[in-house]
């Protein structure tokens, strides 16, 4: 952020000026300097906005003019008799110069505590917990406000240096302590593989699931809790999550992830919306929870300074509410929508497995019909053989008359027509028995076990004729 500014702009006379603005941070003050036309050649002008306005001092001409004014936010950053044609840029400069200000001073008062904690560093001979844990808050305070973005880069750099300078002193001391803190957590990791270890026996052995299930829960709760050194804590927790996936398995089986249809990804979609709603809510939880905390630091703020800091972040945080909870809006209306998608597919799905069994038993029927109309032709072909063998050999009888040949004739006539209507009979029977078998099959699909229960009864010919013609009278009147 600059904190000097080079413009074009007039005094009460209308007479041209170059003006360049300074801010005096310490002393909450701007100089405003401003040179006549005359004395703005373009080798001074050069010089002002490539040098002095980055911050290197340069000789000014004589004959410039020189204000010192104080900086706030009520009155206007240059005098009434100054005009300028870009006054978007005074004003932003008025308003960034404003936080610059109060950011120096935060600074200062850090840079201060600074140095109080070095001098109790200095007078120490052993480690001192109470002091680590006051440098520990200390730096815990200003973490947050570059995390808030309240202190400028090199500020917050100058005093991460002093206090990692303090905090490689103190761990000097705290060696032994480091030590005797990774022995501790071999012993947990220790305690730790060793319930893994029977867990893992009890799942190989097929033992109950859920309850093993919920004591890798209960395993789990305890190693958050848990104080492990960096590689002990990724030890265990490979080791636990291994045994999560292993259940799992177990429970589910091999390759359900790989499921596809359009039910079980709006399932998936469906629980990673919930999932995001919930961290959607927490972020808001949390975020209502840290306004609460500024309201109240604002009435135990150290002075003027922190307050209106904390003010202006109980706005912002405000800002941040509202835009997530519009999100959450939408999402809550994504959630809903999608249920209505689930339950329209689990309607769908469930009708498609009815007629998925519908069509994969009427397969089987006609598959078995058409066996049975086969063997049934089959069988008729060697009869008729036999038939015209025979009406052959009458014919050779009665061959050289009239009467022979009519009779021939009327013969074969007799024989044609026999066995033509024994064919159209069998034909009939044959299609009439198909429709009431799949009229059965439907009505049995739809849960109809009475009808079911009647066609499965034992007939007689003349049964299975009025069983024939009471279907098909039936069919008719639908």
């Amino acid at each position: 952020m600059k904190t000097r500014i080079v413009i074009w702009g007039t005094n009460e006379s209308d007479e041209k000026l170059l003006i360049a603005i300074g801010l005096n941070a310490p002393e909450n003050k701007v100089d405003i300097y401003t040179f006549p036309e005359n004395l703005a050649t373009e080798v001074f002008y050069n010089l002002m906005m490539n040098q002095w306005r980055e911050g290197m001092d340069i000789e000014f001409p004589e004959g410039y003019g020189h204000i010192n004014r104080p900086l706030n936010m009520s009155e206007s950053l240059l005098p009434e008799n100054l005009k300028v044609e870009r006054t978007d840029l005074i004003q932003r400069a008025q308003t960034e110069w404003h936080f610059v200000v109060l950011s120096s001073k935060l600074y200062q008062s850090f840079k201060d505590e600074v140095s109080e904690l070095k001098e109790k560093v200095a007078r120490l001979d052993s480690f001192d917990p109470k002091v680590w844990d006051e440098l520990r808050d200390f730096w815990g305070k200003v973490q947050g406000h570059i995390n808030d973005k309240n202190l400028f880069r090199d500020h917050a750099r100058k005093l991460k240096e002093n206090v990692n300078e303090l905090f490689s002193n103190l761990k000097q001391f705290r060696k032994s302590m480091d030590d005797e803190f990774k022995a501790k957590s071999k012993e947990h990791a220790s305690a730790f593989f060793e319930k893994l270890q029977n867990i893992e026996e009890r799942i190989s052995a097929g033992l109950g699931l859920q309850p093993i299930f919920n004591e890798l829960k209960d395993i789990q709760k305890d190693y958050r809790d848990a104080k492990f050194t960096r590689e002990d804590r990724k030890k265990v927790w490979d080791r636990l999550d291994l045994a999560f996936k292993k259940v799992k398995e177990k429970k589910y089986g091999p390759g359900k992830e790989g499921q596809s249809n359009a039910l079980v990804r709006l399932k998936r979609r469906y629980d990673g919306l919930l999932s995001a709603i919930e961290k959607m809510q927490r972020s808001i939880h949390r975020d209502r929870n840290d306004l609460e905390f500024q309201g109240q630091k604002i009435a135990d703020s150290d002075g003027q300074l922190e307050a209106q800091i904390r003010q202006a972040k109980v706005k912002m945080i405000e800002e941040r509410i509202r835009s997530k909870e519009e999100k959450l809006a939408d999402m809550d209306r994504t959630k809903e929508e999608l249920e209505r998608k689930i339950s329209k597919e689990e309607a769908r799905e469930v009708k498609r497995q009815k007629e998925a069994e519908k069509e994969k038993v009427k397969e089987t029927i006609k598959e078995k019909i058409a066996e049975e109309m086969k063997e049934a032709a089959e069988a008729r072909e060697g009869d008729a053989e036999k038939l015209e063998k025979a009406a052959e050999e009458i014919s050779s009888a009665f061959s050289g008359k009239k009467e022979a040949k009519k009779e021939k004739d009327s013969i074969m006539d007799t024989l044609s027509n026999t066995l033509g209507e024994s064919l159209q009979d069998v034909g009939d029977t044959i299609k009439a028995v198909a429709m009431v078998v799949g009229d059965k099959i439907e009505d049995a699909l739809e849960g109809d076990d009475d009808k079911v229960a009647a066609t499965e009864k034992p007939a007689d010919a003349e049964t299975t004729n009025q069983m024939v013609t009471d279907e098909t009278g039936s069919k008719e009147e639908e």
